[in-house]
């Protein structure tokens, strides 16, 4: 499963993780964790185009679809291409 999200395009970054002691002494780092997005593959039914297509969308992805409609999040991120 891709780990990128197909309509806000978040990916995973690199942060830096550190222990407890590493908190209360400022001693012995642990150094760097990749960090990945809440990404989940979601059946999104497009009334207009009468379709359903199958993506990867993070939980900010959600919201952006429920904020514009399933059509507009859709092609302005590019996965439906109108003519």
């Amino acid at each position: 499963m891709a780990k990128v999200c197909a309509i806000t395009k978040k990916g995973s970054i690199m942060a830096g993780g550190y222990s407890n002691r590493t908190r209360a002494t400022k001693f012995n780092p642990t150094g760097m964790v990749r960090k990945y997005p809440n990404i989940q593959k979601k059946r999104v039914f497009v009334a207009e185009l009468n379709k359903t297509f199958v993506i990867p969308v993070s939980t900010r992805g959600l919201r952006t679809i429920n904020k514009l409609g399933a059509f507009m999040a859709l092609k302005k991120a590019g996965i439906i291409k109108v003519k």
